[in-house]
């Protein structure tokens, strides 16, 4: 059996990040199943319940939140009772420990990054 693992974060600096060899400059969402390239939020610096549509349409097991890299992007309370309402553990770490933690967690379980690149 082949089973495609989830993407890999290889490296991470302020405004850049390396997932499984490729470069990317903007911020994402990586899932089991590959990366959100397109991802955006209504507010740059604040994730709200509508930044994360794709998130809630996945349902993974937990989301982990990179909040920069001197975590200037805020979680709005509502986003986190949400993600609770629906079952999905959120975990909120400056980026470069959020990357960490998702390299840890990625292969035991569903599991997706939410990451602001800069600030």
């Amino acid at each position: 059996m082949n089973e495609t693992l989830p993407p890999r974060v290889e490296s991470f600096r302020f405004g850049r990040i390396i997932i499984d060899g490729r470069n990317y400059r903007r911020d994402l969402i990586i899932f089991p199943e590959g990366v959100n390239e397109d991802w955006s939020r209504v507010e740059s610096h604040r994730l709200s319940v509508q930044d994360l549509a794709a998130v809630f349409e996945k349902a993974p097991q937990a989301l982990i939140i990179g909040t920069g890299v001197f975590g200037s992007m805020k979680v709005a309370p509502e986003t986190l009772s949400k993600l609770e309402s629906q079952g999905i553990e959120t975990l909120v770490f400056s980026s470069p420990d959020a990357c960490d933690e998702y390299n840890r967690r990625r292969e035991q379980e569903r599991i997706a990054l939410a990451i602001h690149l800069t600030c």
